[in-house]
């Protein structure tokens, strides 16, 4: 299992949390650890994790998402 560390830009309060963790929620093969202002932390059982689709299901909710260097772990399940 993997997990990685996403930057948002343009989050500002609440709802735009609440916006982007429903977007990540609903896309296939991700589980959403965590989202706050500016990050959204996720893991997926997919190998190599499906990081275009998390970037993809930001940019729907309208935000502008990267990956945090470093930040893909490695876990065992």
């Amino acid at each position: 299992m993997a997990e990685f560390t996403l930057r948002i830009d343009g989050m500002c309060c609440g709802a735009c949390v609440r916006r982007v963790g429903d977007s990540l929620a609903a896309t296939p093969g991700l589980v959403v650890e965590q989202v706050g202002l500016g990050a959204a932390r996720v893991r997926s059982n997919e190998e190599p994790p499906p990081l275009n689709l998390a970037i993809a299901a930001i940019a729907r909710a309208g935000y502008m998402a990267y990956l945090d260097a470093g930040s893909v772990d490695e876990a065992s399940s």
